[in-house]
């Protein structure tokens, strides 16, 4: 059985890589089953069991997230010229397409995209919302950031992909390591160790983030298993070199988007990765050092080996603003109030539970009335710190409750609200953002705003569930 799982593996991971690069092909069953030498059915079951997607769907879901990626940077790019390229036959079936996934046309997505993202839980790439929730960003990065154009040679890699969770990339880098020294084809003089990412994290929910971890090796090797060569291309990179701790990567990639969007430079199809230089659990702060290399397109205002700084002056007005923004102890005294307003006005329909503050990013309490409690639901009002927004959602007292209700409300048609994509890694059964940049100098207002949308989505909840 080993074995076995080990040949699947190899085989898809073959046609992932191959779909990713050819998006723009017909990709049939037909066709790909031979590339992974199965018949079509049997292929197409294996397919679903490695990758948890019908091969249909998946192929749809990359060609429409690779649109919507394109869209979200150059919204003038006619959308059947798009559709055309990425393997849809008309206008209409691409419309219909993009609606089931995103849940509005095209059309629409052009001018509301960044809201549909984060309704859906992907947390969209922002620059004003990046630089006002940082407002240290000048310093941090002058003391973090040295950011670079330079032509990267080719480099012969041996991998492991996932789907999903990147909790455990840690063990496939040992699996890598153990595999190379076994074989004896490390890379010794020139080593490095690097992470590829296959999706955009703008645009693809977490759960279905494909990526891949490598080592480089000083000689070509056959598949073996889940291990697999990977290539990657020579071509032109802006390199980002940073000395950070873990929690400061996601900003990091977002600060090097900032820096090819406000110089001028256009991204280019191909790997977007991370490299290496340390173990960080060596390390005395428990930082990493890396470099985050974005692929470029290589125009006339390329000046390779040029150095720069990221260049904020343009948001000078943004970062002003942003020196209003409040500290932690703030946000959680502004909780306290909030919630003694809640108690207050609706003492008599809702028992509240208290503030919870375990996690630095957010913090939040609960609203249930006596017929919820016996449902073990609650309501929960959110405030997300890391990125300043306010959310509520349906939760249950503990996971079994929370996977009952999902189910119900999976296998219904209302799909007013946000459910969410898994339960495992969520509290969360349905949810709402209902205040998206909280102006904390006007507490009344916001307070207002809170109780009207947060009461709204209590009162649709609770006749759903009654």
């Amino acid at each position: 059985m080993v074995e076995t799982r080990q040949e699947y593996l190899k085989r898809i991971n073959f046609v992932l890589d191959f779909i990713d690069k050819n998006l723009d092909v017909d990709l049939s069953l037909e066709y790909l089953s031979k590339k992974a030498h199965y018949s079509p059915y049997h292929f197409h079951r294996v397919f679903l069991t490695v990758v948890n997607e019908r091969l249909n769907e998946f192929i749809n879901r990359k060609r429409i997230e690779r649109i919507a990626s394109i869209l979200l940077v150059e919204p003038k790019i006619p959308l059947i010229d798009l559709a055309y390229k990425y393997g849809f036959n008309s206008d209409n079936s691409f419309s219909r397409a993009f609606k089931k996934y995103y849940g509005i046309s095209p059309t629409k997505f052009k001018s509301e995209g960044k809201e549909i993202l984060s309704k859906i839980g992907i947390e969209f790439f922002s620059t004003e919302k990046y630089i006002c929730s940082i407002n240290d960003i000048k310093q941090w990065t002058k003391m973090n950031t040295q950011i670079t154009i330079k032509e990267l040679p080719e480099l012969k890699l041996a991998s492991i992909s996932h789907i999903g969770s990147f909790e455990k990339v840690a063990n496939m880098f040992q699996k890598l390591m153990e595999w190379g020294h076994q074989k004896g084809i490390l890379d010794t003089s020139n080593f490095k160790a690097i992470t590829i990412y296959h999706d955009n994290p703008n645009v693809t929910q977490a759960s279905k983030l494909r990526f891949s971890t490598c080592i480089t090796i000083s000689e070509n090797i056959n598949a073996d298993g889940e291990i697999r060569q990977i290539d990657l291309q020579k071509g032109t990179y802006v390199v980002g070199h940073f000395e950070i701790k873990a929690e400061e990567i996601s900003k990091a990639w977002k600060s090097m988007c900032i820096w090819v969007i406000e110089n001028g430079y256009e991204f280019r199809d191909g790997d977007y990765f991370e490299m290496y230089h340390n173990d960080h659990k060596t390390h005395p702060e428990q930082k990493f050092i890396l470099d985050i290399c974005i692929p470029l397109q290589k125009t006339k205002n390329i000046k390779l080996g040029e150095i720069n700084k990221v260049n904020l002056s343009k948001y000078k007005a943004q970062n002003q603003k942003c020196e209003n923004n409040l500290d932690y102890h703030q946000l959680i005294n502004y909780m306290k109030e909030l919630r003694l307003f809640f108690q207050k006005e609706y003492g008599t329909i809702f028992r509240l539970g208290k503030i919870y503050q375990g996690d630095p990013n957010f913090s939040y309490f609960s609203l249930t009335t006596d017929e919820l409690k016996k449902q073990k639901l609650k309501f929960v009002i959110i405030l997300n710190h890391k990125e300043l927004y306010f959310s509520i959602c349906l939760s249950g007292q503990n996971k079994s409750i929370r996977k009952k209700y999902w189910k119900i409300f999976k296998g219904s048609d209302w799909n007013k609200y946000h459910l969410a994509e898994s339960i495992d890694d969520s509290l969360s059964i349905i949810d709402q953002i209902i205040v998206e940049e909280p102006n904390f100098n006007n507490k009344r207002s916001l307070t207002e705003k809170i109780e009207k949308e947060s009461m709204k989505f209590t009162r649709e909840l609770k006749g759903i569930l009654e």
